[in-house]
């Protein structure tokens, strides 16, 4: 009599299907957002998920400038970044950077900390598309919604 033999069974890069997701991000709290939204761009939803390859999904958000912290992260929250030249090191709030140019970087940092380092990271961050307004140039592709307020609702004890 055989034994039963368990084995993975790996996708290959061809084998993947990639969907397209838009996510409203108005009201949503920074890092419970990041968390889903790199869970999705890394493939990890899908009972396909193999490490090695780029299974992910493609995710619009948009209303990136209406994100939100929690408490009062907005004003303690700090990101820094060095010019290269000896002293220049130079910092910013979250708060000045969603009133700012470009709030969209707030949720893109976010989720690319949240992302392996590396040149699978670096492919699967090219699967991500922000905007500050609720126009997007990615209407032909028919992108499903997902839900994250619904997610972050269920995952609630007591909800």
């Amino acid at each position: 009599m055989k034994a039963l033999m368990k084995t993975t069974k790996s996708v290959k890069p061809h084998e993947v299907e990639k969907k397209w997701h838009i996510v409203d991000a108005d009201g949503l709290v920074v890092g419970r957002a990041a968390s889903i939204i790199a869970n999705v761009l890394r493939g990890k939803h899908k009972t396909s998920f193999t490490p090695h390859v780029d299974c992910g999904d493609n995710v619009v958000v948009i209303n990136a400038d209406k994100i939100r912290f929690t408490s009062n992260k907005a004003k303690k929250k700090v990101y820094y970044k060095h010019t290269g030249y000896a002293g220049g090191i130079k910092e910013i709030t979250a708060e000045k950077v969603l009133e700012g140019r470009f709030p969209e970087r707030v949720l893109e940092k976010a989720v690319e900390r949240m992302i392996p380092r590396g040149p699978l990271g670096r492919d699967q961050m090219r699967n991500l598309r922000i905007f500050k307004g609720t126009e997007h140039p990615h209407e032909a592709q028919n992108p499903q919604v997902l839900d994250i307020a619904g997610m972050n609702r269920k995952n609630k004890v007591g909800a």
